[in-house]
């Protein structure tokens, strides 16, 4: 199980964000949460926690706690 911390943290990480992510991080606020960091996120939700994203959950994306929302869904946050 990963925390609210390590989840943010990967995230940064997926989208090479150097300052630090919060929730409330809006997607047009990350400059590569483009339609190829949509695909990052994909592979990397599946590679990391075995989540399989929908088009129309990573469409309905707009802020970072929408990620944080899925992990907890699929029990992947603590």
């Amino acid at each position: 199980m990963t925390t609210k911390e390590e989840a943010l943290k990967w995230i940064g990480e997926m989208f090479e964000q150097s300052d630090p992510l919060t929730p409330d991080t809006l997607r047009d606020d990350i400059p590569v949460w483009d339609s190829l960091g949509t695909l990052t996120l994909m592979a990397g939700m599946d590679e990391k926690f075995g989540i399989m994203l929908s088009d129309a959950e990573l469409r309905a994306m707009t802020k970072v706690d929408d990620i944080l929302a899925v992990l907890r869904r699929e029990g992947k946050l603590a």
